[in-house]
């Protein structure tokens, strides 16, 4: 199982932030590095936030080996005409290392702040799923794309170069849904993103969609299958219950969300139990955007 990090970027990320935390990455030996898309975080004080696609641009071409991608860029605040034209420019800027993850939306205080229209649930994910035809089409098809939908409409749209990548720029659907996630990951996606399951469930996902990807005619290994969850890693018990109390948490109860908590051996052990429910990738994600001691230590400890 490989092992990414992933950042909030609406927590306080900025340019050195980013950037320190980029080559570390790289030169630790992580397999990628994933943030997620937002303008604000869900609750005040505001804290900086470095915008999406101007970051991964900057990311494609400082380093050489790391994958890297939103998780995720919802289509509630970005047109997918935009999202995938940016996309494949940057994943053929970094030589074919970007993953594309896309979503519905959900956090209501950016929306309202910047005026954008989250949308009920149901009509959301309708949104959402036209979205994905939009933005499919345009990264796979040669030709050009005509789509008369209810939120989206082009005429003989097409966008060159198209990219380089066989298939077209890998896509990534994140969520945990039965009903509307994993069928829409089954259709369109490369890679699912479980988030925040302990691997019983996780376990029970990974099933479901294999089953949906069989009704689909795609054969289940064309589908990555990761997770993104938090970890709380200590270099002693000490540091993992000062953590974990800033949190408001007890060890048990965070493992029963799924995060990964402890010091190296218990960190390794939840990660091998994750691999065995069928975790091809997980994403931990690192809040201490300042620490990079303890990231390099964790490095140590599970690559």
């Amino acid at each position: 199982m490989d092992v990414a990090i992933m950042l909030e970027g609406q927590h306080g990320l900025n340019w050195p932030r980013w950037q320190r935390i980029a080559r570390a990455v790289e030169d630790l030996g992580f397999a990628g590095l994933y943030r997620s898309d937002h303008f604000t975080n869900s609750s005040p004080p505001d804290m900086d936030s470095l915008e999406l696609w101007i970051s991964l641009a900057w990311l494609a071409s400082h380093t050489t080996r790391i994958e890297f991608g939103p998780m995720v860029s919802p289509v509630s605040f970005r047109h997918p005409v935009w999202t995938a034209r940016m996309a494949k420019d940057v994943d053929n800027l970094s030589g074919g290392r970007l993953i594309l993850g896309v979503g519905a939306g959900w956090q209501e205080r950016e929306h309202t702040n910047f005026g954008f229209d989250l949308l009920e649930i149901p009509e959301r994910f309708d949104r959402f799923e036209e979205g994905l035809e939009v933005i499919t089409r345009l990264l796979r098809e040669e030709k050009p794309v005509t789509l008369q939908g209810d939120y989206y409409q082009l005429q003989d749209a097409i966008l060159l170069p198209h990219p380089e990548r066989v298939g077209g720029t890998r896509v990534l659907i994140g969520g945990n849904g039965e009903k509307r996630t994993l069928p829409l990951v089954a259709r369109y996606a490369h890679e699912w993103n479980g988030v925040f399951l302990p691997p019983a469930r996780y376990a029970e996902r990974n099933a479901r969609l294999t089953a949906l990807l069989e009704k689909e005619g795609r054969a289940p290994q064309q589908v990555r299958r990761s997770l993104m969850t938090r970890v709380v890693f200590g270099r002693d018990e000490a540091a993992v219950q000062a953590e974990l109390a800033e949190m408001g948490s007890t060890v048990e109860a965070a493992r029963e969300r799924g995060i990964v908590v402890g010091t190296a051996t218990a960190v390794q052990e939840q990660l091998g139990r994750l691999a065995e429910a069928g975790v091809q990738r997980v994403m931990l994600q690192w809040m201490a955007l300042d620490d990079l001691d303890r990231l390099t230590a964790l490095a140590e400890a599970v690559l």
